[in-house]
């Protein structure tokens, strides 16, 4: 058979997910206990319980999805009508989503041309006197320079949100866990992600009154310690108890897939070394490869020679930089241009699986090796 005509296993296949045994008997757990609700049951807040000792962190709150979990961090961190929240213009369009919905502002800071994470001068440069907090995302599983992120914010006294949704378990330069510098930090289990429970958001932080607002708000504002009293307002963000005990089995096999990744990661970076004009955006250090990011010269070409050899591959990642979306005001070209060039012209990303094996990850490879080659007849 032909290489192109091998499938390689995604994240829509059970061949490309971790799901078994564990997951059915937590869903079977749940259903037998006939408690379907998390404000009753026990599998969502031993979900935070988990998490927060995964990551080392005081608290953890879940929510219906890891849009919810950025809402209840934009809630907590005050953001209202009229403010601003510094962000990266290439992310899911969930990142400003929480903002849009406060009927506050984003404000998009371009990004290094290296990775496509958010610069920090950049950041500083946006910052003004309405600005209510920075939401770093840490793009692909590749870090943000959160340490001088984390100087910005305190020299302008706004909380530092980081958005962790590509980034399970991946680490800094100095090999610190991504998710523990911001005040705030939040994850996802969407379809996609690492781990999955279809979707599903978990918000961290050591701070008990942010904790305790993000918990207000993803019920209702509601303390249910203290009878049915609403202290303010909140929404229905309640994480029910078949996707948290789902996420349960998933988070214990975290770990794994993140070290699986690196592996294969590891073995396509060396396949590549050498080939000029071609390399991954980032440090790999530390990376958590929720995709498989490179920098080429055209990558709308590469993208098309690569599905023909049968290998997917995004051109850009978006279609375009998060602020040119009709649904986000004001259409603004120009206004990041390493953004810009990166989603236009220079950012690769191949999709990214724990289960692929060594001989997928050989036929990568060879793929890309045959389109370097023809880009060097044209």
């Amino acid at each position: 058979m032909p290489e192109r005509e091998i499938p390689l296993p995604t994240v829509l296949d059970p061949r490309g997910r971790t799901i078994g045994e564990e997951e059915r008997a937590a869903v079977l757990r749940v259903l037998d206990s006939a408690v379907l609700c998390s404000a009753f049951g026990d599998e969502a807040r031993s979900l935070e319980a988990e998490m927060a000792r995964l990551y080392g962190r005081a608290h953890a709150v879940a929510s219906s999805s890891g849009t919810a979990a950025l809402h209840l961090a934009v809630v907590a961190c005050g953001v209202g009508p009229g403010d601003e929240v510094v962000t990266t213009p290439i992310s899911d369009f969930g990142t400003v989503a929480p903002v849009l919905a406060q009927g506050a502002r984003p404000v998009f800071a371009d990004v290094r041309a290296e990775d496509g994470n958010l610069d920090p001068d950049a950041v500083e440069a946006a910052m003004t006197p309405r600005t209510k907090a920075v939401i770093a995302v840490h793009l692909f599983g590749g870090a943000a320079d959160t340490g001088r992120l984390r100087a910005v914010c305190d020299r302008h006294g706004v909380p530092l949100v980081e958005d962790c949704a590509q980034a399970w378990l991946a680490e800094d330069g100095a090999g610190r866990l991504l998710g523990t510098a911001g005040d705030i930090a939040c994850f996802s289990l969407q379809q996609f992600k690492h781990i999955t429970a279809g979707d599903g958001g978990l918000s961290l932080t050591d701070d008990p009154a942010l904790a305790r607002r993000m918990r207000l708000f993803m019920d209702k504002g509601w303390d249910r310690s203290e009878g049915r009293i609403h202290r303010e307002t909140g929404l229905n963000y309640r994480m029910p108890e078949l996707v948290a005990a789902v996420a349960r089995a998933q988070l214990a096999k975290v770990e794994g897939v993140v070290r699986a990744r690196r592996e294969r990661a590891g073995r396509l970076i060396a396949a590549l070394g050498g080939l000029e004009g071609v390399a991954v955006a980032g440090e790999p250090d530390g990376h958590a490869w929720w995709m498989f990011p490179l920098l080429v010269a055209d990558n709308a070409r590469w993208a098309r020679e690569l599905a023909a050899e049968g290998v997917p591959a995004l051109p850009g990642y978006l279609e375009r930089p998060l602020y040119a979306n009709p649904a986000v005001p004001g259409d603004r070209p120009g206004l990041c241009p390493n953004a810009e060039r990166l989603i236009g012209r220079t950012l690769l990303a191949l999709p990214w699986n724990e289960a692929y094996s060594e001989s997928d990850v050989d036929r990568l490879a060879r793929a890309l090796h045959r389109v370097h080659r023809r880009s060097g007849t044209r």
